[in-house]
């Protein structure tokens, strides 16, 4: 199947599938002690492990850093950007967030307080599985970086954090806040069959519970 999904890719998508398989290998390598070459996800969106079972994945890369997030039995996400992107954000903020954050991040006025939130949000819609079409919303973050999402019942976690000039996001449940968690390699996308640098941990800044959102935010 990834042969097949392989054979009818070219240039940067190729470039990025590659990275991608060969990340999502040495993590689950990692943390199940087998061979890399034995690993692989399952068939489609590599979310979940084939070999070895029973791992949920998470694969995120931007600007030319790639990660993979693992996770032995509950849902994980994580989402990667570069510190330099600058956006148009205040019409993402204006279009998609809720009014209490369009107050506070346009108040603001701080394109890196933007990259913050929308890097959170997408790692949390990576871990509970929807798209970012009407879902942006699920999640709402105050100026202070509180968190309040609409499944408080199924304990998630946010943690945030910086490596080698990438902001770095993970959505998880029932586990302790990550401090061992490392983006294993920096992979040149544009090259897969360069030489990995040595795996580099993350600066964690934040670590939050995410509570129940009681109301409409």
């Amino acid at each position: 199947m990834e042969s097949q999904r392989l054979s009818g890719l070219s240039g940067g998508p190729r470039c990025d599938f590659l990275a991608s398989r060969w990340l999502i290998r040495q993590a689950l390598a990692g943390v199940s002690g087998r061979d890399g070459g034995l690993c692989r996800p399952a068939d489609g969106r590599p979310d979940a492990s084939a070999q070895p079972p029973g791992w949920r994945l998470s694969v995120s890369h931007s600007g030319g850093m790639a990660g993979c997030a693992v996770s032995s039995s509950t849902a994980i996400g994580l989402d990667i950007e570069p510190l330099t992107r600058r956006p148009h954000w205040q019409k993402v903020v204006n279009r998609w967030f809720s009014p209490r954050e369009q107050a506070w991040l346009l108040a603001n006025n701080d394109p890196e307080a933007f990259l913050k939130v929308w890097t959170l949000k997408e790692a949390w819609l990576k871990a509970t599985g929807r798209g970012i079409a009407n879902n942006l919303q699920t999640l709402s973050i105050t100026a202070d970086f509180e968190l309040s999402g609409d499944r408080p019942e199924e304990n998630w976690r946010a943690s945030l954090g910086q490596i080698e000039g990438f902001l770095v996001a993970v959505v998880y449940q029932n586990a302790h806040p990550p401090e061992g968690f490392t983006i294993p390699g920096q992979v040149d996308i544009n090259n897969p069959g360069a030489e990995i640098s040595v795996t580099q941990p993350v600066n964690w800044a934040l670590h939050r519970t995410i509570n129940s959102m009681l109301e409409p935010a």
